[in-house]
């Protein structure tokens, strides 16, 4: 049984910093790619960071500079360092890997294939 598990989140102030953790039963997260996705209420799913296995990164535009998104493969876990966080940041956080073997990482969501249940981040203003 194959389980994502997100802790992290909660409820923060414009400016602050919070680390998110996801970790992974069942499978192995060392060779896959893995990414955060987020969603806010009545907005679709949004792309937020990706890291490849060797470490590549990509960021959506809006929290690149703010947020890294890093993993240790001892742990079975992936993070993401969400620093200067802003109101509008404020959602749902879903981490998500892709299929094992030699995929590179990626901004697409259908590309993945195990989700977390999410977290919740709340920033207030």
């Amino acid at each position: 049984q194959v389980q994502l598990t997100e802790s992290g989140g909660g409820l923060v102030q414009a400016g602050d910093s919070l680390r998110l953790s996801c970790t992974a039963s069942g499978r192995t997260l060392s060779n896959s790619a893995l990414a955060w996705f987020r969603q806010a209420p009545v907005k679709e799913r949004e792309f937020v960071a990706t890291i490849g296995k060797s470490g590549g990164t990509n960021y959506m535009e809006s929290v690149r500079g703010r947020f890294f998104i890093t993993r240790d493969n001892a742990k079975n876990t992936v993070y993401l360092q969400m620093n200067n966080v802003k109101p509008e940041d404020t959602a749902v956080y879903f981490c998500a890997a892709r299929r094992p073997g030699g995929y590179s990482y990626s901004i697409e969501s259908s590309d993945y294939v195990d989700w977390g249940q999410g977290t919740q981040v709340t920033v207030s203003s």
